[in-house]
């Protein structure tokens, strides 16, 4: 199968094979070709440049891309997409000024939502889950990461696992699996948190182990969930059966979470709304991808993680849409890319780094995808005729994205 893209206004996201990851100034150096054409076949990369090289090219499928720009696809490290129901009267509590903690120490947000799921069917579960999926797929992104951590019982974790499994199956996508049983307490062990703790480590990770249903685990640790002493012994457990550390940390405080983070390898630490100067510091010493998520920010009115101050210090910030019925309901890459501009004055370049190849890299995916190279797959976007790439974070809200393209294939965009 041999893909061809010709008279693409602007190609945009060219990074080498060989760099993994762009860190600090060189988020905002991925190249571009203006009257460019590309060329995958069998779903990868085989060729690109200027139009005037082309030649004659046989090919299966043509896409005529004038006006518009071409960009690899986003890579979503961080979801929560298979939930039940919703929690918008928890939204109507945070506009009559309730926080995020106060919600949760009266029973409500991830609490709320595990009492739902344990009531929800699986083929439920995955049937809005798959909905939600194809929305994010149809905004542009090929790659989502989707966490459990709405089960909070071991029964209840490896339902939504499986779910994920099925999703991973039945998608165009790819999708990458984390055990988050560690996202709060469940109700049955009000009071006895310690208790909570040994029975993620010594009952649920080693049925997920066991199963097989999932890559990477993670913990919630911050004021109000889970210690770092507590991380710590869930991370070591975690690798111990083979899963490898991502954490949310910082979010409601600065927690302890990116440090020990960093000392366990965790691919990334997530969310770092209260991130401080230390918090920076330690990161730019380290392998760990910062992962920001303004859509949570956004929504929950939380401060931005300071992803302007982790570039200008060398970091290679990655961008995820944390999409979970509580704090960011939405998976739009492309109003993360406007919010990225927006509110943490990224540069329209910076954040397409962010949310391609970074993202890609806080999975361990960016020998393969994420940025437009010979020897990547063909994870594309061809946007709807624009002005400039600046203008597709620029017109946030407009729907721009014409065609995601996956492996190759375009996918069904209706």
């Amino acid at each position: 199968m041999r893909l061809l893209i010709k008279n693409i206004k602007t190609l945009a996201g060219i990074v080498p094979l060989e760099v993994l990851r762009l860190e600090g100034s060189q988020m905002n150096s991925a190249q571009q070709i203006d009257d460019a054409f590309l060329v995958a076949e069998d779903g990868i990369i085989t060729r690109f440049g200027k139009m005037e090289e082309l030649g004659s090219v046989e090919a299966d499928e043509v896409v005529d891309a004038e006006g518009r720009v071409v960009f690899p696809a986003f890579c979503d490290s961080h979801s929560h997409i298979v939930y039940a129901g919703s929690r918008e009267g928890e939204f109507r509590d945070k506009i009559a000024g309730m926080t995020y903690e106060e919600v949760a120490a009266r029973g409500g947000g991830i609490l709320n939502s595990a009492d739902r799921l344990a009531e929800a069917s699986e083929e439920e579960l995955f049937e809005a889950a798959k909905r939600r999926a194809w929305r994010m797929i149809r905004s542009g992104a090929a790659t989502l990461e989707v966490k459990s951590g709405y089960g909070l019982t071991t029964e209840s974790e490896l339902k939504m696992l499986r779910v994920i499994r099925r999703l991973q199956e039945e998608l165009p996508a790819t999708i990458k699996a984390t055990f988050l049983g560690a996202h709060a307490v469940g109700r049955a062990y009000k009071g006895r948190q310690s208790d909570y703790v040994e029975c993620v480590c010594q009952e649920m990770i080693p049925a997920v182990a066991e199963q097989g249903v999932a890559e990477f685990v993670d913990v919630f640790c911050d004021r109000g969930f889970f210690t770092p002493e507590e991380t710590a012994g869930i991370l070591e457990c975690g690798k111990r059966y083979g899963l490898r550390p991502k954490i949310h940390a910082n979010e409601l405080a600065s927690s302890g979470g990116v440090q020990v983070g960093i000392k366990y390898g965790a691919l990334s630490v997530d969310h770092l709304e209260e991130a401080n100067e230390q918090d920076v510091l330690d990161l730019k010493n380290s392998s760990t991808i910062p992962t920001v998520l303004p859509g949570a920010s956004f929504f929950s009115n939380l401060p931005f993680a300071p992803a302007r101050r982790m570039i200008d210090e060398g970091l290679a910030v990655a961008i995820a849409s944390d999409c979970n019925p509580g704090s960011s309901p939405s998976g739009n890459m492309m109003l993360l890319w406007s919010l990225a501009c927006i509110k943490m004055r990224l540069t329209p370049e910076e954040a397409l780094s962010a949310l391609t190849i970074n993202g890609a890299a806080a999975l361990g995916l960016s020998a393969d995808r994420g940025a437009i190279s010979v020897g990547r797959r063909a994870d594309l976007v061809v946007s709807k005729p624009v002005p400039s790439l600046a203008y597709l974070p620029y017109s946030f809200g407009e729907e721009l994205v014409e065609q995601t393209i996956i492996g190759g294939v375009k996918v069904d965009m209706r």
